[in-house]
């Protein structure tokens, strides 16, 4: 039996685990997790919402998901449904890109509009969601590309599975930023003109907190030092980026996160280990899909290496 706390501060809900208190429900997905405490492999961050995160270069956290190997990029908390609901909820990435797309590209340079990008609208609307064949924004003007998601889209199984939450729209003033710092800008007000600061939808990308947070350092640089070192430094300090389980080597990554004062630069982590904005129409940038499961998942065995990842089910509700 898994034994959490549910703790209030400042009226939302945040969990953490505490081996003395012992709960009569069948516990969440996130709160499996949780009661797994800090590890080498697990760290809470240094905001204020206390997130429960998976660090180093290639942690026990993956997930049988959409039958497919996805990650648990952490527990993270506060996470609202969109009806005010805010709760511990565990967010994942898919192990593997489904591709490189532009992030939008409805003119020459596209737009950083996550609300109305190309990009948001394959995941949550399109082949992606749809599990179908498609085009897939590819270049300027529109320009698309085949997009075969027919073997790798959701499933209805897996759609029974995630939550549809509220999605921060903060926007980044520069890429001279920390881990912490990103953290609290993407959560923050500050967006193109005439922007939402919020979405509520389903299927997102990383934020660059998130593939901050993700470090555990190594042995010349420790996780203190690399949080606070600027992401667009981290390309030389190789213990940041190389002891990072989201850092990936080949290709760069999109983001979720826009530029503030600027109408189509979107903020993505580097091949080289650092981070930068680009522009949205860009179309060697990877896409990794992102979401939050629904508090009524748990998980029913596994260890969560890649050979033995954890099992999901769905708990029915009682009436």
């Amino acid at each position: 039996q898994i034994s959490v706390k549910v703790e209030d501060s400042a009226g939302n809900e945040s969990i953490k685990a505490d081996k003395n208190v012992s709960t009569l429900k069948q516990p969440t997905a996130a709160e499996t997790i949780l009661a797994l405490d800090e590890t080498e492999e697990l760290a809470y961050d240094n905001t204020t919402d206390n997130n429960l995160r998976y660090i180093g270069a290639d942690p026990n956290n993956y997930v049988l998901f959409n039958n497919e190997l996805w990650r648990i990029i952490g527990v993270m908390n506060n996470i609202d449904n969109g009806l005010g609901n805010k709760e511990p909820r565990l967010k994942i990435i898919r192990s593997e890109s489904i591709g490189r797309y532009s992030w939008d590209n409805k003119s020459d340079w596209g737009s950083n509009d996550w609300i109305n990008s190309a990009l948001k609208i394959v995941l949550n609307e399109g082949a992606y969601w749809s599990r179908t064949s498609g085009n897939c924004p590819y270049g300027q003007n529109g320009a698309t590309t085949m997009c075969d998601f027919t073997s790798n889209g959701l499933t209805k199984e897996a759609k029974e599975m995630i939550v549809s939450v509220v999605w921060s729209l903060g926007s980044l003033n520069g890429s001279s930023i920390t881990s912490s710092t990103s953290y609290i800008l993407e959560r923050g007000t500050n967006v193109p003109e005439g922007r939402p600061t919020e979405w509520i939808g389903y299927v997102g990308l990383m934020y660059p907190s998130d593939y901050g947070y993700a470090t555990s350092g190594g042995p010349t640089t420790n996780r203190e030092t690399c949080l606070n070192t600027l992401l667009n430094q981290w390309q030389n300090v190789s213990d940041c980026y190389n002891n990072n389980w989201l850092y990936h080597k080949v290709f760069n990554q999109w983001t979720l996160t826009s530029l503030f004062l600027d109408n189509s630069v979107v903020y993505n982590t580097l091949e080289t280990g650092g981070f930068s904005g680009n522009n949205s129409i860009a179309s060697d940038v990877i896409v990794f899909p992102t979401l939050y499961l629904s508090s009524n998942v748990s998980i029913s065995g596994g260890t969560g290496s890649s050979s033995d990842p954890y099992q999901l089910f769905v708990v029915e509700k009682t009436k």
